[in-house]
């Protein structure tokens, strides 16, 4: 167990210093002069030289990265320049909404997904197997835009149940408890959990009814061991580890679907920091999200890895 903890965690460290180099790039290969993008088109040339040298811009390439990296390391990840504060700050008073969107998002779309795609392995070719056919289809396919525009209008506009927009932070002198915190999120939680129960459902349904098919599940049955516990017990607990890799993999398409919610259902979190960075070209607050999100991705296919361990004993490193 800690030699495969050592191993994951030295493979882990090129990684992220290839997403330190990747990130730091974003800005120095930007065409023309970076401080004069970043300034704006309305900036005097006092204001360019200004950031140019906060930026250290004059210096060397490396010289520029160290600087860089050794503010990364020390939590300091630059200064926006548009919003007049520090991006740490920034993403501090921005991180609450988008974490309670993507955990509630994956709770809720493994909490529906693995019960809908064991059920539909164990009654192949019934009528939940299609339904859970058509759903996939129909999940994929449709952008989490308009999704959330659908039950905006479904559940907002004509039957007045759930609330448009708006976010009321769960800590904090304006948190109005979990009740209220909770009634916030339902629609953005439908609406970026339709794509991650298509596919988690997806391959569940997949990685179980293979279990079904193996000699262990027959001799099971053969024991007069009850269908439930077949199921549950040795099918799906078999089937877990693809269940826990595509949960994984969906963490890098949770980030993207983030930004789209959030736009849509004005929540101030990352994902709109993000945007309003990319509009006003804040480039020291798109490399600290970056950053972050990079970093978070990492650490979550750790996790990931590490949950092999527990979900199958079988497994040896």
């Amino acid at each position: 167990m800690l030699r495969f903890l050592a191993h994951r965690v030295a493979a882990v460290v090129p990684v992220l210093g290839v997403v330190a180099v990747v990130v730091f790039l974003i800005l120095r290969l930007t065409p023309g002069d970076p401080a004069a993008v970043i300034a704006g088109n309305n900036a005097s040339g006092d204001d360019i030289a200004r950031i140019r040298e906060q930026l250290g811009l004059a210096k060397p390439l490396l010289a520029q990265f160290w600087i860089w990296l050794s503010g990364v390391l020390h939590g300091d990840l630059g200064y926006s320049f548009y919003l007049n504060k520090p991006v740490t700050e920034l993403i501090a008073q921005r991180i609450e909404p988008t974490l309670s969107l993507a955990a509630g998002t994956m709770l809720l779309a493994v909490l529906i997904s693995v019960p809908m795609g064991t059920l539909a392995a164990w009654r192949m070719g019934g009528w939940l197997d299609r339904v859970l056919s058509g759903f996939s289809v129909a999940g994929f396919s449709v952008p989490v835009f308009v999704i959330g525009y659908v039950l905006i209008y479904l559940f907002s506009v004509k039957l007045h149940w759930l609330p448009v927009q708006g976010y009321r932070r769960l800590f904090g002198s304006s948190s109005q408890g979990i009740g209220a915190w909770a009634y916030q999120l339902v629609l953005p939680w439908l609406t970026l959990a339709t794509i991650y129960v298509a596919l988690i459902a997806r391959v569940t349904r997949a990685s179980v009814s293979e279990a079904l098919t193996e000699d262990y599940i027959r001799t099971a049955r053969a024991k007069g061991i009850q269908e439930s516990a077949v199921l549950l017990r040795h099918a799906l607990a078999n089937a877990a580890v693809p269940i826990a890799t595509v949960v994984g993999i969906g963490v890098a398409l949770l980030i993207g679907g983030v930004v789209v919610t959030e736009t849509v259902f004005a929540i101030p979190g990352l994902g709109s920091l993000t945007v309003d960075a990319v509009l006003n070209r804040d480039f020291p607050v798109i490399q600290g999200v970056v950053l972050f999100f990079s970093v978070l991705y990492v650490l979550i296919n750790l996790l990931v890895d590490l949950s092999y361990l527990v979900l199958d004993p079988r497994i040896r490193y």
